[in-house]
């Protein structure tokens, strides 16, 4: 991630989660409790979330896995990462959270039952190198598992097109006081590979057995969930 997406993404930090939640008019919400249910995630599973910003998705996770999982979250950005603590802590949820790059995890092989990673990887350098690592630390047989948006098409597409041209912009700078970055997040989403172009991007990397493809809300959201070799 570069330097201007840092610090892009420290300017926003202290109304990230409110954008999210006005812009998605919710959904988010319902968008991560399918990504845990598409992971298999059980009590007692192991996971680790990249790129877990506020730390929503850690959160998800924790509830699902209980008491004798483990949740670890990670994030290069400290401004988001700050807040994700405090949020585990307010809803008595046991989460690490620590500083790292998706690129480089400092985490052994075959550490985790699920990798994670919501609407991150389309802001990292390397998208191939990063799901390389998640595999690598990833048990053989458990799930990367992906969250990221898509490009329905369609009605669907032409409103989500306007939506996220005309609307996310205005109301971003409404809520955080910056414009530039809800018109940043949304061109990044429409360039980055969506649906069986992830797939194909997954299947490059040569760590999947299989990989699956979900689309949510017509297309504007997808999970991908692959299979570790």
């Amino acid at each position: 991630m570069s330097e201007q997406v840092q610090q892009m993404f420290s300017s926003i930090a202290h109304r990230y989660d409110r954008a999210n939640a006005i812009l998605s008019v919710g959904i988010d919400r319902s968008w991560r409790r399918t990504t845990v249910k598409l992971s298999g995630a059980k009590p007692g599973s192991k996971v680790l979330d990249c790129a877990t910003g506020t730390g929503d998705l850690a959160l998800a996770f924790k509830k699902q896995v209980g008491g004798s999982g483990v949740v670890v979250g990670t994030d290069l950005n400290e401004a988001m990462l700050a807040y994700a603590p405090e949020k585990a802590k307010a809803q008595h949820l046991d989460i690490s959270f620590s500083r790292a790059d998706v690129q480089e995890l400092p985490f052994a092989d075959h550490s985790f039952d699920i990798v994670s990673i919501a609407f991150g990887i389309r802001n990292v350098d390397d998208p191939s190198r990063g799901l390389t690592e998640m595999a690598r630390v990833c048990v053989p047989g458990g799930r990367v598992v992906v969250l990221e948006f898509g490009q329905p098409r369609g009605p669907m597409g032409w409103l989500y097109r306007q939506y996220s041209k005309h609307i996310i912009p205005r109301i971003g700078a409404m809520v955080t006081g910056r414009r530039s970055p809800y018109e940043y997040l949304p061109s990044t989403a429409a360039r980055f590979p969506a649906g069986q172009a992830f797939v194909d991007l997954m299947n490059g990397t040569q760590r999947f057995a299989s990989v699956t493809a979900h689309a949510l809300t017509g297309g504007v959201a997808y999970v991908y969930v692959g299979h570790v070799r």
